[in-house]
């Protein structure tokens, strides 16, 4: 079964692995800059509301938004079904605070009946001619899981739901990837030829069920 669930959930990582992404921004000193994942299975269409007022209308499951620009200190988050219209009690209501300069990407993850904005900071660029990337665990029902450079070191140690894994700095290139069962030896899966992009940092996010419809998946985002 853990065999299964992981070899789905790399097959869709490599298959949707440029999809989704988004064009990066860096923001001005005095502002901040947010984007908005779209992460829950089963939550219909949504309409991103910042302190009373409409932001981003019709965002889907794995959909990420462009960056938005926010003022420095706390914001009132509330997220509506799009067929709400911005009526009746939001499906999230959560306070945002930002720092001037800093770029964050704000993901709606679990199910509707559950719902939470799962907040993270984005990486600026590190070492010239090197990519970073990190990954994201945002679905529900799936596993922990770790992956490995193939022959090399592991990059993400079991990673469970809502789990984010610190960025890691690569070579830029093809790299070969293995996925094993969390806390073990035993890979299950080889992924070869994954392409990273140099000064390039990306957040992978594995979103959708093991069990059920949307089926896992996986977005890529450049930050």
């Amino acid at each position: 079964m853990v065999k299964r669930i992981l070899i789905g959930l790399l097959t869709l990582m490599m298959a949707t692995f440029f999809s989704g992404m988004a064009t990066a921004a860096e923001p001005a000193p005095q502002q901040a800059m947010v984007r908005v994942v779209h992460a829950s299975p089963d939550a219909p269409a949504a309409d991103v509301y910042v302190d009373g007022k409409p932001a981003i209308t019709g965002l889907v499951f794995k959909q990420a938004t462009g960056y938005l620009s926010l003022s420095p200190g706390r914001h009132e988050v509330k997220i509506y079904p799009s067929s709400a219209r911005g009526k009746g009690n939001p499906v999230i209501k959560q306070t945002l605070t930002v720092e001037a300069g800093m770029k964050y990407s704000a993901a709606a993850v679990g199910k509707l009946a559950n719902l939470e904005l799962l907040v993270t900071s984005n990486a600026k660029m590190g070492t010239e001619g090197k990519a970073k990337v990190r990954f994201i665990h945002a679905s529900p029902d799936a596993p922990a899981v770790d992956i490995a450079v193939k022959g090399g070191d592991v990059l993400f140690v079991n990673v469970p739901f809502k789990g984010i894994a610190n960025y890691q700095e690569v070579t830029p290139g093809k790299v070969d990837l293995e996925v094993r069962a969390a806390g073990t030896q035993d890979v299950v899966l080889t992924l070869p030829g994954i392409e990273l992009q140099p000064n390039t940092v990306y957040s992978v996010y594995a979103a959708g069920l093991v069990k059920g419809k949307p089926e896992l998946g996986a977005l890529l985002i450049k930050e």
